[in-house]
């Protein structure tokens, strides 16, 4: 009986279809995960900071105006130009002996005001919402006629930020309770 082996090369050619199938196992299931966490962690962390500095502006803008924004290209150019807010990031909290600053540095280290408006991820604008009441009031005479209707609108009371990538949401249109508070807190 003759024993045929296949050749050499046709050996070498297996050997190197495993390598090849070993090394993409590797970056496929080790290596691209890694990644993939490491990158949605910066973007979760990212657009908190984002989210985070909006609610501080949010802060400032009800402090001066008596009412929340639901602009954000308003309250950008709130915290870009108005001498407001320069006196507050500028001023010092003799208390705790610190800056009061109320804005964080992002994840570069610098605090850029344009780049709050987009999510860092999908770069969507943030969703921002305020809420409108309609209280109407009938004034009605002692022989029962209606004398008026009063009409008031409150705006701005409550406002709502959110992230359409999914990392959180601040404030609430529906309750006080959670005005200024982020959903990860």
């Amino acid at each position: 009986m003759d024993i045929k082996t296949d050749p050499w090369y046709v050996h070498a050619g297996l050997y190197l279809v495993i390598a090849v199938l070993t090394i993409l196992l590797v970056k496929l299931a080790i290596i691209d995960p890694h990644d993939y966490v490491e990158s949605e962690k910066y973007y979760k962390t990212e657009s908190r900071l984002r989210m985070t500095n909006l609610k501080e502006a949010q802060m400032l803008w009800e402090r001066k105006n008596g009412n929340y924004s639901g602009n954000l290209d308003a309250l950008i150019e709130f915290i870009i130009s108005d001498p407001y807010v320069d006196s507050v990031v500028n001023s010092f909290d003799s208390l705790i002996m610190k800056p009061a600053n109320p804005f964080k540095a992002l994840s570069n280290g610098e605090f850029v005001p344009d780049s709050l408006r987009w999510s860092p991820k999908s770069h969507s604008v943030y969703v921002l919402q305020i809420d409108t009441a309609v209280v109407i009031d009938t004034v009605i005479n002692r022989r029962g006629k209606i004398t008026r209707v009063d009409t008031t609108i409150n705006f701005g009371t409550r406002y709502y930020l959110e992230d359409l990538d999914g990392y959180g949401t601040v404030g609430s249109l529906d309750t006080d309770a959670l005005k200024n508070t982020a959903s990860w807190e």
